[in-house]
């Protein structure tokens, strides 16, 4: 509760630093004014820090004994925002609809309470301010590619993510596989174009593609494990011109998921030989493109129990839940394949309100009096994980 009552001492400034990010959203890989922001920030506390990949911001306390990452993410999302706040997005077609503008905040805050604590820490935390979350290849994998995890070297990362399900006050976690894979999958159907009055003379391409969306539902159901959850969906599909012309190709966009990497190697492969011998029975063509994303996460059995610990005591008992696995994606899962690490969500719903706009939406509009909680949250894992040394 200690650091709950310091963050909530701070709650001007974290709704500052938030409203400043959010009116001001940037998307991923161009996050050059939020970096300067966050440094600026952490300069006035007095906390080294340094720019990595381009846009990412590490900051660090302390310089020995075992170090734990603290991990927020910083860009917005390709959306136009509809919320009518007076801090709202002055950046046409993007906005903070997935919270990273709380994110950053709160881990802003994070360092705050633990730089003011510094002599009783136990080692070394980094703040991981990173960049590029919402689009591949993400920006985990390029910081950890570039030493984000060594000198000093990380035993464990903890990082969260406002959840419009949850009330404000409480955190949702689970141990083992929480969020799924993430493919982008590119078809393109290709036949042969002719006059719509005369379909013999040509081999047609929509009729191969709308019959492929369907039959894809079927490799997955019969394909593999029921008891395995996958999700493939096609969200998309474009082809032809006019009333009376068959066209030549027809372009498919969708998604595929799970939490279980053998079967998603699996399905790689039979989704190429599937649609390709499903598209030769219409005489056409199938090139499947598979944009291979975000592996799953997988929260550390033991530390979401020392989480769930931590989120007690900070707090108060009935504020932990058992978050029920979801089929979303987030490159925090590199972080958790090098380090045990520990990913929560975190109510931001206001607690007068039943229901609240999701996430990815024009109108997502979390409630501020989370931010002292999350930021508390961030600085007490840190504190709690190095006091064993």
């Amino acid at each position: 509760m200690e650091y709950l009552t310091y963050a909530n001492s701070l709650i001007e400034k974290l709704i500052r630093y938030r409203r400043h990010i959010h009116a001001e959203p940037e998307l991923s890989f161009n996050e050059t004014n939020t970096s300067a922001y966050v440094r600026s920030v952490l300069d006035e506390l007095k906390i080294p820090n340094q720019v990595l990949c381009g846009t990412a911001v590490i900051g660090q306390i302390g310089d020995s004994g075992k170090c734990v990452a603290l991990r927020a993410d910083m860009d917005a999302l390709q959306i136009e925002e509809e919320t009518g706040l007076e801090f709202a997005s002055k950046n046409p077609s993007a906005m903070h609809a997935c919270g990273h503008d709380m994110h950053t905040a709160m881990l802003l805050g994070a360092a705050e309470i633990l730089s003011a604590n510094k002599s009783q820490l136990n080692g070394t935390v980094k703040f991981i301010f990173q960049h590029a979350e919402e689009k591949l290849p993400g920006g985990a994998k390029a910081l950890i590619e570039h030493g984000v995890l060594e000198n000093p070297e990380v035993s464990a990362v903890f990082g969260q993510h406002v959840n419009p399900f949850g009330e404000v006050g409480s955190i949702s976690l689970n141990s083992g596989p929480i969020l799924a894979s993430a493919d982008e999958l590119y078809w393109t159907i290709t036949g042969k174009g002719c006059h719509a009055a005369q379909p013999h003379l040509g081999s047609d391409p929509i009729l191969a593609a709308s019959g492929l969306i369907q039959a894809l539902h079927v490799l997955v159901i019969k394909e593999h494990n029921p008891l395995a959850p996958v999700v493939l969906s096609v969200t998309s599909i474009h082809g032809g011109t006019a009333t009376n012309i068959f066209p030549d190709t027809v372009q498919l966009m969708g998604t595929l998921r799970t939490f279980n990497e053998e079967i998603r190697a699996e399905l790689h492969e039979k989704l190429q030989k599937f649609s390709s011998d499903y598209c030769a029975l219409f005489g056409t063509k199938s090139n499947l493109r598979i944009e291979k994303g975000y592996p799953p996460l997988v929260n550390a059995h033991s530390l979401t129990d020392f989480i769930s610990s931590v989120a007690s005591e900070v707090l108060g008992s009935g504020s932990v839940e058992v978050l029920e696995p979801k089929m979303w994606a987030e490159d925090f899962a590199y972080y958790a394949k090098e380090v045990p690490s520990v990913f929560w969500f975190l109510g931001v719903r206001p607690k007068n309100m039943l229901e609240m706009p999701p996430l990815h939406n024009s109108r997502f509009a979390p409630d501020e009096s989370a931010l002292p909680v999350g930021a508390a949250m961030l600085a007490s894992a840190a504190m709690e994980f190095l006091k064993n040394g």
